[in-house]
């Protein structure tokens, strides 16, 4: 298990990813840094890091690139540090697997929180919690496992905490602040759509799945998300 606090700064301007390991230092964190994508691959399987702050616009593999190559081996959280107003950076991000994302520019406490958030979510949960059913759907919130008849769902670790809070009350509205809170660990703000992207991504991935029961994730108006079961 990665060291408690270890955290792996990716981006190619160094002036920031000096300022960033300052900022983090000062709240307790040990920080590490990689200027390109192939040094972040070698970096993160030495360092075992408890999260990976990662850039997306980088020379060479840009951040998008290193996060699927990332992906293909490692759970590890990732925050994406994407340029203000690139909405496809931020939704390609989160198909890639990112846990979060943050636009530049940003204030410095605002980083903290996040990586805060995230890394409280994602800590090893306690053991022994019950499986959640629901129809064909069988989750482990624990274990961040899914499976749709029997067949593992290849879900992100937000797409589980989306999917566990709308399986264990099915049927019932659940609401776009409280379900931001349990997937991204924040509140939600304006104009944030990171919790609809995920969703989509959920929607589709459960469509993919074969199973005789329709399961669906309805839009409430105004209000949340509701799982319907059949």
């Amino acid at each position: 298990m990665a060291a408690p606090g270890k955290i792996l700064i990716v981006d190619d301007d160094r002036a920031l990813t000096g300022m960033l390991s300052e900022l983090l230092e000062t709240e307790g964190f040990e920080c590490s840094v990689a200027n390109n994508g192939a040094d972040a691959l070698q970096r993160e399987r030495a360092l075992a890091p408890q999260l990976v702050v990662l850039d997306v616009m980088m020379p060479g593999d840009d951040g998008i690139t290193t996060l699927r190559r990332l992906r293909e081996k490692s759970t590890v959280p990732v925050l994406m540090l994407t340029a203000m107003g690139e909405d496809d950076d931020r939704i390609l991000g989160l198909e890639a697997g990112a846990d979060d994302y943050l636009a530049k520019p940003f204030a410095p406490r605002e980083l903290v929180l996040r990586i805060k958030a995230i890394l409280r979510r994602t800590a090893e949960p306690a053991p022994g919690a019950a499986a959640i059913h629901a129809g064909p759907l069988t989750i482990e919130p624990t274990k961040e496992r899914a499976q749709c008849g029997g067949a593992a769902l290849p879900l992100t670790g937000a797409e589980i905490r989306i999917l566990t809070a709308l399986a264990a009350v099915p049927g019932r509205v659940v609401s776009r602040e409280q379900l931001t809170e349990t997937a991204l660990g924040r509140k939600l703000t304006p104009y944030d759509r990171a919790l609809d992207t995920h969703v989509s991504h959920l929607r589709r991935k459960l469509g993919n799945a074969e199973s005789g029961d329709r399961i669906e994730i309805l839009s409430v108006r105004g209000s949340g998300y509701r799982l319907v079961v059949d």
